[in-house]
């Protein structure tokens, strides 16, 4: 059965490399494949809430905290890279504003290196003190998932108010990724099929954590967490695992969301995203390896699709297709499969009770 499920999980990866790889970017436009690519960024941020919430319990209502860190560390070095192409010092905004200097947090976001290894230690680093803190004070249920949305709601505010991160406008107008113009179709490409990339490498990490012995843990501190603890394993450090490893899908997604989508807003870091990265997880099946992945891919498709027309309908639609799918389908559509298999399953026919004169005769042998 291992090997057959270990062909069944390559040619699924192998159905998805076929599809983003090679179909998606021979069927689509530029435009949609852009469009797409922006999806793409909110499967990977999907994934890691379906290991944090599906596997471990933990109700994250904050992602959009690190999202918003890896988008906002590669938008200033996106930045600082183009106003050094025009022969400047500091970004335009930053120049529209009066300064002639850049803020001493910015230069070390000058260097690619460095902007890499900050997107990938800096949430990691914060989701790891937050989780140790939070969860060795055994906090969780609701007053965990109300202390990760305020957390995101504080950011949102913080960044509001930053005129050297570009206030509410936030950093926009990137003309360069690393060297390669983004008005280019093929860089554009390129990104795209990163994004693709990272998504699938995700997806692959997860599924080995989930099948591995801390797989197992995790479900059991979601299912019995003081059992757990009896045993003799801290589910506090459990949990931090699945925590800092959401974080940092997270802050790539952002990292890759800010070159690929053209700007970096407190709007895309706020409560109303990290919903919204929670409702796709829902949707899709956030106890599946899958489901996260397809139901926000869903979602984002369906927002852009019909938000443009009914725009005030679309969020009370959304939100009531949250509440049907946590009430009534806890597993999520893609749970829908089994549950219709149950039910078309036929009922066991109870057992006729023994005639009396063979239960006799049964005894009377046994004597």
């Amino acid at each position: 059965m291992k090997i057959l499920g270990r062909w069944q999980t390559w040619a699924g990866f192998g159905v998805a490399a076929v599809l983003l790889f090679g179909l998606a970017p021979l069927v689509l436009s530029d435009f949609r494949l852009s469009l797409l690519a922006k999806f793409l960024c909110f499967a990977i941020v999907a994934v890691g809430i379906g290991l944090a919430w599906g596997r471990g319990g933990m109700l994250v209502l904050g992602q959009g905290v690190f999202f918003g860190l890896g988008g906002y560390m590669m938008g200033m070095h996106l930045k600082i890279a183009d106003a050094q192409i025009f022969g400047n010092d500091v970004p335009d905004f930053m120049q529209i504003a009066g300064a002639r200097e850049l803020p001493a947090y910015w230069e070390p976001f000058a260097s690619p290196a460095f902007t890499v290894a900050a997107i990938v230690l800096l949430p990691t680093a914060i989701a790891a003190a937050l989780g140790f803190g939070v969860f060795k004070r055994r906090v969780k249920g609701a007053y965990f998932a109300i202390l990760s949305q305020a957390l995101a709601a504080a950011l949102a505010i913080l960044l509001v108010g930053q005129t050297s991160l570009g206030g509410s406008n936030g950093l926009n107008r990137f003309r360069t990724f690393f060297g390669f113009t983004l008005n280019d179709p093929a860089n554009r490409r390129m990104l795209y099929f990163i994004a693709a990339g990272v998504l699938l490498l995700v997806v692959a990490v997860v599924r080995q954590l989930m099948q591995s012995r801390y797989g197992e843990l995790l479900v059991a501190v979601r299912d019995g967490e003081e059992r757990v603890r009896f045993l003799g394993y801290d589910p506090a450090n459990i949990k931090v695992v699945a925590y800092t490893v959401a974080a940092l899908f997270a802050s790539i997604a952002g990292a890759l969301f800010a070159p690929i989508v053209g700007f970096i807003a407190p709007s895309q870091v706020g409560i109303l995203p990290s919903i919204a990265f929670l409702i796709g997880v829902a949707i899709g099946g956030r106890t599946t390896l899958l489901g996260p992945v397809l139901g926000a891919i869903g979602v984002a498709w369906a927002q852009t699709l019909f938000s443009e027309r009914f725009p005030s309908e679309w969020t009370y639609a959304q939100g009531l297709l949250f509440i049907v799918v946590v009430g009534f389908f806890p597993a999520g559509l893609a749970g829908l499969g089994a549950l219709l298999r149950r039910r078309r399953k036929p009922a066991p026919e109870p057992r006729p009770d023994p005639e009396p004169e063979a239960e006799a005769e049964k005894v009377g042998a046994a004597t």
